[in-house]
């Protein structure tokens, strides 16, 4: 069975006065991320932005990681919530401002120390665990079965494979399992029992 992806675009319009106010407030190095269903407002912004130099302008998925040129100073996320932007503003230590129905709100020193502490304590779990479980997604670009397998050689605890196309993360305390390994999407170790791979 094939999978059709169709982008969903926002029926959102933006203040272009209000923007422009806004853009006062933004580094002149600025690179611009949007959610897909928010790609034509971020070149909307982009072109309000002229006085500015933007880096980079780019969509983020939930899997991703992105980078930004040596020079970029900030990044102005358009989209809604704050997922992406702590995962963004934890990974590439710049400022990050969320633009959501035209307020401008940065990430807070406080939201990302709270989520290094959340990263430590979902560390410690999983080294005070004597069983683990391993996530394997079947999701192209996410599925890491060869890591999963690899990994679950070295480890010298009880593991368990867990392999799902759709992850249901409140499902995991049916097995009884105290530390989750996370092979599929990044953005999961937002809950505080699963770390990354990638940490271990």
């Amino acid at each position: 069975m094939k999978t059709l992806f169709i982008p969903a675009s926002s029926k959102a319009k933006i203040n272009k006065n209000k923007i422009k106010s806004l853009s006062k407030k933004l580094p002149k190095n600025l690179a611009i991320a949007y959610s897909v269903q928010y790609r034509d407002l971020a070149f909307e912004i982009r072109y309000l932005l002229s006085e500015h130099n933007i880096t980079r302008i780019i969509q983020i998925l939930g899997c991703s990681k992105p980078t930004f040129p040596k020079n970029t100073r900030a990044v102005l996320l358009i989209g809604s919530g704050r997922f992406h932007a702590i995962a963004l503003a934890y990974e590439t230590k710049l400022p990050i401002y969320i633009l959501e129905k035209d307020n401008l709100n940065r990430i807070s020193k406080e939201e990302i120390e709270l989520f290094e502490r959340k990263q430590k304590a979902t560390y410690l779990k999983f080294l005070n665990s004597e069983k683990v479980g391993i996530i394997v997604s079947t999701k192209p670009g996410q599925q890491n079965l060869k890591k999963a397998l690899a990994l679950r050689k070295k480890l010298k605890k009880s593991s368990y494979l867990f392999i799902a196309n759709n992850i249901d993360k409140s499902e995991f305390e049916n097995f009884g399992l105290e530390s989750w390994i996370n092979t599929a999407c990044p953005r999961l170790d937002m809950d505080s029992s699963i770390i990354n791979i990638s940490k271990l």
